[in-house]
């Protein structure tokens, strides 16, 4: 059996563990291709595992469309979850509407509005959720493990894809014909909101086009950080 191979059919069995013995459990995705990756085989497998999306209201339309392909093409709709509308009017009275290229405060105050809370109730009364994250996609994930314990969020939390290379991902894709965000045509390996994502120049870092104007260090969203703090568990 190749590598990628074993990775594929260790992903598989990671997935199938989650869905029999961690039900009721859900993968957010943020459908870019890690994350077309999860979804092709959480549906191929017909795998008892919910998907949701956070709909953040700055989304680009490459990544809106994915919704209406991944209908079309696994007759599936994804569930989707936006922020509170007082909540983010708050913020852009407050602070502007891109408040979040002043400071990195400014920046996390608006992931948490638009990502974190959201995600707090797209994972409620879960028992374990999933995500596409890699050890390979930046320095902050150097020690990604496959199973962690979100103490945060009182469940565990799986990085399925946590050893897959950036060619296995596209390998799977290229293979099994799996839809993908057009914008990784473009020069965006990495995709989020559009005003805090650009497309990278050869031999960058994969999520150098993601708040590209802070330190690497910096660059997590809050979506796996706990009290400030970027929290890794080794493997379980």
């Amino acid at each position: 059996m190749s590598d990628f191979a074993a990775r594929l059919a260790a992903t598989v069995s990671i997935l199938e563990k989650i869905a029999t013995e961690f039900s009721p459990a859900v993968f957010a995705s943020s459908l870019a291709a890690e994350d077309m990756v999860l979804t092709d085989l959480i549906l191929r497998h017909k795998l008892n595992i919910g998907i949701f999306s956070l709909e953040t209201g700055r989304l680009h339309k490459e990544t809106l469309s994915m919704l209406d392909r991944i209908k079309e093409t696994y007759d599936y709709e994804v569930e989707l979850y936006k922020p509170e509308t007082d909540a983010v009017n708050s913020y852009v009275q407050q602070h502007g509407l891109n408040a979040f290229y002043d400071s990195v405060e400014m920046r996390k105050e608006c992931c948490r509005i638009r990502k974190v809370e959201p995600l707090n109730r797209a994972l409620s009364g879960n028992k374990a959720w999933i995500t596409g994250q890699r050890r390979a996609q930046s320095a902050t994930r150097a020690e990604l493990a496959v199973q962690e314990d979100d103490v945060a969020h009182a469940m565990q939390k799986f990085n399925p894809l946590t050893d897959w290379s950036e060619d296995d991902v596209w390998h799977y894709i290229r293979s099994n014909n799996v839809p993908y965000n057009a914008l990784h045509d473009k020069g965006y390996p990495s995709i989020g909101c559009e005003p805090c994502t650009r497309a990278i120049q050869p031999g960058e870092d994969v999520r150098a086009g993601r708040w590209w104007w802070e330190n690497p260090e910096s660059k997590e969203c809050g979506l796996h950080v706990v009290d400030g703090k970027l929290v890794r568990i080794k493997s379980i």
